[in-house]
């Protein structure tokens, strides 16, 4: 059975992704600071203790692995453009030196296939209006995005320079999902409590989906994602069209905000990663998703 290594396991991208992994019958060791609660998984996992600190010895994490996941990252709670907070050199050394790390430490142990989880961000600086396809030439102008460019740069010329070692990296946007905790919680309860909301459009999409992506990757022919990056995106939406199954389901009679202005979101073409296979939920995994969590607020 082929172990993988998910670093940021528990997390909110990662917990999906193992779940996934979990389901196709992989053999999955979770990487983290601190081991998952018991029945965190729906199987066991075997935890392994990892950080971003990249003085760090991770060696032995990669101990029996064939492929790693990377879906760790260290940031401010709630935010990740902006996350370094105060302190945007640790920002730095942890995310961009301690990734780096990490890649040559599997590089080392003999891990066949990495998988990044990159992100959107490295198209910030894009001018408004173009696609945002993978073949751009890219300047980041926000420290999130030149961050993540920077560990697919150098993933990418890990993949050129040994035979035998493949990297790929996902550029991720927004993700939504049902597991709790749950990004959209707060916004739904103000809904629901007669509180403002902000009013925003944006591109999403379906955790579940990301892990598809990680997995069709682990599963592609090598000569097809070594060294690649792709898009991973679903749908844009607003605010009042994630709103509007939750008002459906919950009765609620509160007027849901108006429509915001969706053409100011960039497109994210997902040709690449949808010709190897990959297909989204769109509006209506959205709508199914927002139901299910719409069950906890009608029964509070």
């Amino acid at each position: 059975m082929t172990a993988v290594l998910v670093s940021g396991g528990t997390g909110l991208v990662g917990r999906y992704i193992v779940e996934d992994l979990l389901a196709h019958g992989y053999r999955v060791k979770v990487a983290s600071r601190q081991a998952p609660a018991r029945g965190f998984f729906p199987d066991e996992v075997e935890h392994v203790s990892l950080t971003l600190d990249p003085d760090a010895d991770s060696s032995c994490a990669f101990d029996d692995v064939y492929h790693f996941i990377h879906a760790a990252f260290s940031h401010v709670p709630g935010r990740y453009r902006g996350g370094e907070g105060h302190d945007p050199a640790e920002f730095r050394r942890n995310n961009l030196e301690g990734t780096l790390q990490l890649f040559e430490a599997a590089r080392r142990a003999g891990v066949r296939r990495v998988v990044f989880l990159s992100s959107r961000a490295v198209y910030d600086g894009v001018e408004a209006g173009k696609p945002l396809a993978e073949v751009l030439h890219l300047t980041p102008t926000t420290l999130y995005g030149e961050i993540k460019l920077k560990a697919e740069q150098a993933l990418a010329f890990m993949t050129g320079e040994e035979a035998g070692f493949s990297g790929t990296s996902l550029r991720v946007t927004g993700v939504y999902g049902d597991l709790r905790p749950n990004k959209w919680d707060g916004m739904f309860a103000d809904y629901l409590g007669g509180l403002d909301v902000p009013v925003r459009a944006a591109s999403e999409v379906h955790g579940h989906d990301v892990a598809a992506a990680c997995r069709l990757i682990l599963e592609a022919e090598t000569a097809r994602v070594a060294g690649e990056s792709f898009n991973v995106s679903d749908i844009v939406t607003d605010t009042h069209d994630i709103l509007a199954p939750l008002k459906q389901a919950t009765g609620s009679d509160r007027p849901l905000p108006e429509h915001t202005d969706r053409t100011s979101v960039a497109a994210m073409p997902t040709d690449k990663i949808r010709a190897l296979g990959w297909e989204p939920g769109g509006v209506a995994l959205l709508s199914e998703t927002v139901n299910r969590l719409a069950a906890s607020f009608r029964n509070t």
